[in-house]
């Protein structure tokens, strides 16, 4: 496992809670062939600080930074065209009532990015989590859900985990919810800050693992569903949580889990590192890559 510092921890916290995705872009992915329209939503932006109401929109492709594409003035409705993106030429934006989006009339291979809105919050920046638009001609196809127990060292810390995984679904992206139901109770959503949960990503799906409180007096269940392009699919299946301890996990076990944690903590401080050089290098003034309305 890997141990970072304390300070870099905390140092992480914080950056994660300032950069909080608080604007709303509701599509995980958009699918489109060649030569279609495709729009990117960006809701929330009432939150927008009222002295400098802009709406900024940014590309990201797998293999640069971001770049940025323009910007909108809520007060005017008029876009700053000083960009210096290649396509700037290509991009258009349409205020929907609740929000600001950014389109694209004519769809090429070369838009196939993931398109961030941002704005400033007060004295920092906010985002949106992203829309992924995927430029193929294959189908949207929705994913197969199932979950299953997963046994691992927090069983000794009277915890228990549960994993869930997403197949065979194009395209790849998706975003795992769970919900619980006591016996003979209602079904509820399991808060997002209530336990623990890591993905791990790789070719044909995707996979989280659920930390969870046991119960000594009661059984739980619980269910997981995934949001994907397609719509929202939940296992078929509920796993109980039982109050009785499970074996001891295998040193095998342990370890996997251990890697997987590592994984899910190197790619929240690169992401976080990620945003916060471009939000250093916009608070500088104009830049060769973006310049904001005054």
């Amino acid at each position: 496992m890997l141990f970072l510092p304390a300070a870099a921890l905390c140092c992480l916290c914080s950056a994660l809670v300032a950069m909080a995705a608080e604007l709303i872009q509701k599509d995980l992915t958009l699918t489109r062939r060649a030569g279609e329209t495709v729009s990117f939503s960006c809701g929330g932006t009432d939150q927008c600080y009222s002295e400098r109401p802009f709406v900024y929109w940014y590309q990201k492709k797998d293999t640069e930074t971001f770049t940025f594409i323009l910007d909108i003035d809520m007060r005017t409705g008029k876009d700053d065209r000083r960009s210096n993106h290649p396509q700037k030429d290509d991009f258009s934006f349409v205020n929907k009532g609740n929000g600001w989006e950014l389109s694209i009339q004519t769809v090429k291979l070369s838009h196939s990015a993931t398109y961030y809105c941002s704005c400033l919050k007060k004295n920092y920046d906010i985002f949106g989590s992203g829309t992924k638009l995927y430029v193929t001609d294959e189908q949207v196809v929705k994913p197969v859900v199932s979950v299953y127990p997963a046994a691992s060292r927090a069983h000794l810390e009277g915890k228990s985990s549960l994993l869930c995984l997403a197949s065979a679904m194009s395209p790849p992206v998706v975003q795992f919810s769970w919900k619980r139901q006591k016996k003979n109770g209602p079904l509820e959503d399991l808060p997002p800050a209530e336990g623990e949960q890591l993905e791990l990503r790789e070719p044909g799906r995707t996979v989280a693992i659920r930390v969870v409180d046991r119960d000594a007096l009661y059984t739980y269940k619980y269910r997981c569903s995934v949001r994907h392009e397609w719509g929202t699919v939940e296992a078929q299946t509920e796993q109980e949580v039982s109050a009785l301890p499970p074996p001891v996990p295998s040193q095998y076990q342990v370890k996997l889990l251990c890697v997987l944690y590592t994984v899910l903590i190197v790619k929240s401080l690169v992401y976080c590192c990620g945003l916060s050089l471009l939000m250093i290098l916009r608070n500088k003034g104009p830049s060769t890559n973006c310049t904001h309305a005054d």
